[in-house]
């Protein structure tokens, strides 16, 4: 097995930055793509969270839980806000709460998420950035909304495959290719999809977690070096498993945000797109501004781009 040998990036916005390659998308791009957005029919990228829903358990990461805190009758006996019995009765009270691993389900991960040697992406250091609850750096509240050009690059379609088989590495002839049989180009801005197919087997956590294709470090770099500002899959970590590499278990992580500052879009349904033939589309996504999280659910939306 080869080495990795990835470094921390230092971001050419200066050392205060967090942003890091999220600097590209400009007020001039963001306007472009919308100026050219289909908004006839909105794609929901996103997927539902619900009690059983596939998670990382098994990484030692909590399940998604929801439970009523406030029911109608309940709030008729606890009486809680003191109103009295009529009142509470007419007015019928509801409310919950939710429990999970902020990398659940549909989510982006932070700049802060994955770095080398005690270090994430432009230097921060854990020694001191990062306090007793969550780093004071990179953290989920620094990504700006995204309205940029998605590009989708259908791996599985390429092959002719319901879904790539486990732990496939995508390359960089596979990018080239699917981007060739679209007939599109990255372009700097760009957020760069990548459809491996197994959102067609959601939600049965046996085929969709565990050894996921995705693409080798190899086309990461590649990626990068296109000037996306963001990267995104329909699968759980964006780059193959296991790792191929002797010195890194997720290198694909350690490169895109700690080497490139580039963040990670998880678990995104492209399968409507794929049926429609939509490889092109602006997007629109922002994530719940957690401050200093690792990661924050995110809802993307995609409309395609008119010529």
């Amino acid at each position: 097995m080869a080495r990795a040998d990835i470094k921390v990036g230092s971001s050419p916005y200066g050392p205060d930055d967090q942003l890091g390659a999220m600097n590209k998308m400009t007020a001039a791009s963001s306007a472009a793509v919308l100026a050219r957005a289909d908004g006839s029919k909105v794609y929901d990228l996103s997927i539902d969270y619900f009690v059983g829903m596939p998670s990382f358990q098994a990484a030692g990461d909590p399940s998604y839980q929801i439970y009523m805190s406030h029911t109608p009758q309940g709030t008729v006996v606890d009486n809680l806000n003191g109103v009295g019995d009529e009142i509470n009765r007419n007015v019928c009270y509801s409310g919950d709460v939710i429990f999970m691993y902020t990398h659940t389900g549909t989510h982006i991960d932070s700049l802060n998420h994955f770095g080398v040697d005690g270090k994430i992406y432009n230097g921060f250091t854990a020694d001191e950035h990062l306090g007793s609850r969550h780093w004071m750096r990179g953290g989920a509240e620094t990504i700006p909304p995204l309205v940029a050009r998605g590009v989708m690059l259908d791996i599985a379609g390429l092959k002719n495959e319901e879904c790539l088989p486990p732990s496939y590495a995508i390359t960089v002839e596979d990018c080239q290719q699917a981007l060739d049989k679209a007939g599109l180009t990255l372009e700097e801005g760009d957020v760069a999809f990548i459809r491996t197919g197994r959102m067609a087997y959601w939600p049965d956590g046996s085929k969709v977690l565990g050894n996921p294709p995705g693409v080798g470090l190899d086309a990461a770099r590649w990626l990068t070096e296109q000037g996306i500002i963001a990267i995104a899959a329909d699968q759980e970590c964006v780059e193959v498993g296991p790792s191929q590499h002797e010195d890194n278990w997720l290198p694909g992580h350690c490169h895109f945000l700690a080497e490139a500052g580039v963040p990670m879009i998880e678990l995104v349904n492209l399968e409507e797109l794929a049926r429609d033939g939509v490889y092109e589309f602006c997007l629109i996504a922002a994530p719940i501004r957690l401050r200093g999280a690792s990661g924050a659910p995110l809802r993307p939306l995609a409309m395609a781009l008119r010529d």
